[in-house]
C-alpha cells in the first residue's frame, strides 16, 4: 500500500481514488496527537490493514517526536498491545477511557 500523508490524516487509495484506509489525527491544545479515527474500507477487512495502518502512524509519530492518545478503540487497543515498542509516542494520558467521537460511529 502506498500510504498518502496530509496534515491531519494518513491514508490511502485504490487505482480509482477511492478511499480504502485512513487514520485521522487531531493536535490538541498540548502539542499531543489524537487518533480519532481508524477507517478500513469493508473489501480489505480481516487483512491486516489496519493494524499495518497504525504501523505507519506510530512510525509517523515516533520521527515527529510526537505523544499520542487514541480516542478510536481499534487505535487504543493497538497502542496499549504493542506499548512495549511504541512507549516514547504514548502519552502519559492514555490510561483515560475515551469514547470515539466521530459521527457516532464508534
Amino acid at each position: 500500500m502506498e500510504w498518502i500523508y496530509e496534515e491531519g490524516r494518513i491514508y490511502c487509495e485504490d487505482e480509482n481514488k477511492k478511499l480504502m484506509a485512513e487514520a485521522v489525527l487531531t493536535a490538541k491544545t498540548n502539542g499531543e496527537i489524537d487518533i480519532e479515527h481508524v477507517f478500513v474500507d469493508s473489501s480489505l477487512r480481516g487483512q491486516g490493514i489496519a493494524g499495518k495502518l497504525m504501523e505507519e502512524v506510530a512510525e509517523y509519530l515516533k520521527k515527529n517526536k510526537l505523544k499520542t492518545t487514541a480516542t478510536c478503540s481499534y487505535a487504543k487497543t493497538w497502542l496499549m498491545k504493542n506499548k512495549d515498542f511504541y512507549e516514547d509516542i504514548i502519552s502519559l494520558d492514555e490510561n483515560e477511557i475515551i469514547a470515539c467521537k466521530i459521527d457516532g460511529k464508534h
